[in-house]
């Protein structure tokens, strides 16, 4: 059977996420390379923009209009359409590795029994199945993995796969909801985290405060920047750890993978598994004191010196050169 490789997108702010076109490329050049087809998939209460944006990327998507998303969390939902698309001859299955993408594939195997690759860098098809390429052990080896059954599950994290649309944009065709494929939880309460308009992972510019900004107060600096720089603020480990900011800020081998074009880091250390988060960045710039830290040998830029000294005056010459 050829095979059909299905990318499933998530929405933000009624806009298409970038992990979901990233997605979407690797699922039509893994159809493409396999001699079969692909698809998307977005299930919203109100699809049909994002919808109109992943057409952009693949030969055919499917809206589903799911009113019950405004209150509650998607997983059900998506896992049910997943499946029922599964049964019209989908082969494969893409879906982003974030919160709701894990709570989605876990779904799925439970209802399918399909085989999951987690957390894949990027993949390729070889013979009669893909094969999965993922950076482990905080970046000190690559493994590679396959689907001994045949179909499956992909969770693809952001950044190792560069977006790219399709020559010719593809139809949407328009869906009414099936049933969930197991009851779904209902958002009580939504709290806007400041500074997150962005999220991380679409930033073009990520300013990242580590251990050296010493304390909370200690990251109006980033935050002034990241304001600057129209970029968002990034954290390590350790300053979440001690509490300065919150996890969903954090960037490593636990938290969040990115791929700005500018990373900036502020008393950033740059241990190995923060560097696996961050070192796709196309642009590096650190500052830091010790002219020893690991981040020197991933940065473009290194700067030897104290960040609060050297963040107030980029700060300034920033102001100076826009005129304010």
């Amino acid at each position: 059977m050829p095979a059909l490789v299905l990318a499933v997108a998530e929405v933000a702010d009624g806009s298409l996420t970038r992990l979901s076109t990233e997605a979407a490329t690797l699922a039509r050049a893994l159809a493409e390379a396999a001699g079969g087809t692909a698809l998307g998939l977005v299930v919203d209460a109100a699809p049909a923009g994002p919808a109109a944006e992943l057409a952009g990327y693949l030969p055919r998507v499917v809206a589903v209009t799911a009113a019950e998303l405004a209150d509650q969390v998607p997983a059900p939902h998506v896992a049910a359409e997943v499946a029922r698309l599964l049964g019209e001859g989908v082969t494969h299955v893409v879906i982003g590795a974030t919160t709701d993408g894990r709570d989605i594939a876990g779904t799925l195997v439970g209802l399918t029994g399909l085989g999951l690759l987690a957390n894949a860098d990027t993949a390729s098809w070889d013979g009669d199945a893909p094969v999965t390429r993922s950076v482990v052990l905080g970046g000190r080896a690559v493994t590679e993995s396959t689907l001994s059954g045949g179909s499956g599950i992909i969770t693809l994290r952001p950044g190792g796969v560069g977006a790219s649309e399709a020559a010719v944009p593809g139809a949407v065709e328009p869906r009414e909801p099936s049933t969930p494929a197991v009851p779904a939880a209902v958002v009580l309460e939504r709290v806007a985290e400041a500074g997150a308009e962005v999220s991380l992972e679409d930033a073009r510019v990520v300013v990242v405060g580590g251990r050296g900004v010493g304390s909370p107060e200690g990251f109006a600096v980033v935050e002034e920047l990241a304001g600057l720089l129209g970029g968002v603020v990034g954290a390590t480990r350790a300053s979440v750890d001690a509490g300065w900011v919150p996890y969903a800020r954090q960037i490593g081998q636990t938290g969040r993978v990115v791929k700005p074009a500018l990373y900036l880091g502020l008393g950033v250390s740059g241990a190995m598994q923060h560097r696996v988060g961050m070192q796709g960045s196309e642009v590096i710039v650190a500052v830091n004191r010790d002219q020893d830290a690991p981040i020197a040998e991933v940065a473009d830029l290194f700067v030897i010196g104290d960040l609060f000294q050297v963040a107030p005056a980029l700060a300034t010459e920033i102001r100076v050169r826009r005129g304010g």
